[in-house]
């Protein structure tokens, strides 16, 4: 009976420590020792990093990736909510171990060791709010977790999905120049809905199944600066004027298209934690070793003449080890990657002038 309820009183605490990788057990001798239990590190993966992951991207990006068999160890850090989002995803039996970190004072912590950091974290924007006052809340939110990570965490890869992407990329760039940790390899803001959409809406299109479809889409996040190169589509095919001009509208608009689907009740949430997840994983693939991985992402670049610019990039050990140039483009798309330009060229100098000011 004895041996019986100590088996019980093991089993319970190994639960217990799994929850609370804090939590302390008495040893046969009384005295005070951390049981050696799961909680320490799962099988073997890489250490992920969710900041943001109570919102409307958070919890299902923290669901997908706790289904990665990448992933060893996932941390999901907010300022509100985490505990419920932690218990609920800790349930789901896969091999990642969760843990759970709540409020700024925890943010040290949860950042500690990572090895990649996913950042959806901000505000969506609100009725009555100014593209302003989102741009200064999120800025300052993603300016906080920089600092964070520059302390933590310096040669993590950093997937930054936390809009405006194109100017939130510059600041988070400036917060590690002045820790003097930036490296533009390990620096990627994610573009990858875009992408997604392209393939999607493309597919449509042409009748395919949206797996077998591949668009590049290069410039940046937001409207006009979001360029599907339709005349790189993979498999090759030709489309009308007018399907070049709808295809185009409906990529760069795809964000608004949900909103309006949405009727004030939110954004493109679900689609996103899929893109951002389909993106993090090439980024652990690349951090694995796995020859060939090559997407789309917002990186600092010399594309253009412009600082930072979305193309193709080849990811592996060290993040970012190769960026593709744009290849042959045709009168629309030349046209249009002007237009992307200009508007870059601001939001990248909003984004820079938000940390030097």
């Amino acid at each position: 009976m004895a041996q019986l309820s100590s088996d019980a009183t093991q089993r319970i605490a190994r639960i217990s420590a799994h929850l609370d990788p804090q939590n302390l057990q008495m040893d046969d001798a009384g005295a005070l020792r951390r049981l050696s239990c799961r909680a320490k590190g799962g099988a073997s993966g890489f250490k992920v990093a969710i900041l943001g992951a109570a919102g409307g991207i958070g919890q299902p990006l923290a669901m997908l990736m706790k289904m990665n068999p990448l992933v060893s160890v996932l941390h999901l850090y907010d300022v509100v909510n985490t505990p419920g989002v932690t218990s609920d995803v800790s349930h789901m039996d896969t091999g990642a171990v969760v843990r759970g970190f709540l409020g700024q004072q925890q943010l040290e912590e949860a950042l500690t060791g990572m090895e990649l950091v996913i950042i959806p974290a901000g505000v969506p924007r609100k009725p009555g709010m100014t593209r302003d006052d989102l741009f200064n809340i999120n800025a300052g939110i993603v300016r906080t977790i920089c600092e964070g990570i520059a302390k933590c965490c310096p040669h993590a890869v950093v997937n930054l999905i936390s809009n405006p992407v194109n100017s939130t990329v510059p600041i988070a760039a400036e917060v590690f120049k002045k820790a003097g940790t930036f490296d533009p390899k390990r620096l990627l803001g994610v573009t990858m809905l875009d992408v997604v959409r392209a393939n999607t809406f493309v597919a449509e299109v042409l009748g395919l199944d949206p797996r077998e479809v591949d668009v590049p889409v290069v410039g940046g996040h937001a409207g006009v600066t979001i360029l599907p190169l339709l005349s790189q589509v993979k498999p090759p095919c030709s489309f009308t004027p007018k399907e070049v001009d709808y295809l185009t509208d409906r990529i760069q608009n795809g964000g608004t298209e949900v909103v309006e689907a949405k009727a004030g009740a939110g954004s493109a949430t679900l689609s996103m934690a899929y893109a951002a997840v389909k993106f993090a994983d090439a980024c652990l693939r690349g951090l694995r070793g796995d020859a060939g991985v090559v997407e789309c992402a917002y990186v600092a670049s010399q594309v253009t003449e412009l600082p930072f610019f979305a193309s193709k990039v080849r990811l592996g050990r060290t993040g970012v080890e190769e960026i593709h140039p744009l290849g042959p483009l045709n009168e629309y798309e030349r046209a249009g990657l002007e237009k992307a330009k200009n508007e870059l060229a601001t939001s990248i100098q909003k984004g820079v002038s938000f940390i030097r000011k």
